[in-house]
């Protein structure tokens, strides 16, 4: 079997950062997959589930409301290695494209105050698994060390 795409990317050498993973197309339509890397992998700890899955919550409530990206979202999940999320948009972008939306949305999981939104047994299967907290904090701290001055060694994926 041939590897897939993102596993032939050099994750020693992969820095946390907002990455074009593919672009695939669906009839005339174009969908990209966005690697949102926010830690460092195999270099850092790993995300803790309750954290991850209270950004997921946020950051899917907050696309799938945006004015300008809500038709757009496709899909807002976490990696199985626990270092960052997916995004696939509906279109044809670059990472940088996508950066103000990012930091926006970042923003937004940073200040939520309240109940995390489908974080009831009714809605979630698994919504005792939550740290608003932590995924404040975590947020802040990729738009402070990632998201406020990107450059292009977070944007383009290593050689």
């Amino acid at each position: 079997m041939e590897q897939i795409a993102s596993f032939t990317i050099d994750h020693i050498k992969l820095l946390p950062g907002v990455y074009v993973s593919r672009k695939d197309k669906v009839g005339d339509h174009t969908l990209t997959t966005f690697d949102i890397r926010m830690t460092r992998p195999n270099f850092e700890p790993v995300m803790n589930t309750a954290e991850m899955h209270t950004i997921e919550h946020l950051a899917a409530t907050f696309l799938r409301n945006h004015a300008d990206f809500g038709n757009k979202t496709i899909y807002f999940g976490p990696m199985g290695c626990r270092t960052g999320f997916y995004l696939i948009l509906a279109g044809d972008y670059q990472s940088k494209e996508i950066i103000p939306l990012l930091r926006e949305m970042f923003e937004f999981v940073r200040d939520f105050e309240g109940e995390v939104p489908g974080a009831a047994a009714i809605n979630c299967g698994n919504y005792l698994d939550m740290n608003l907290n932590m995924a404040k904090y975590l947020a802040n701290k990729f738009l402070k060390e990632i998201l406020t001055d990107i450059d292009a060694s977070h944007l383009v994926y290593p050689e």
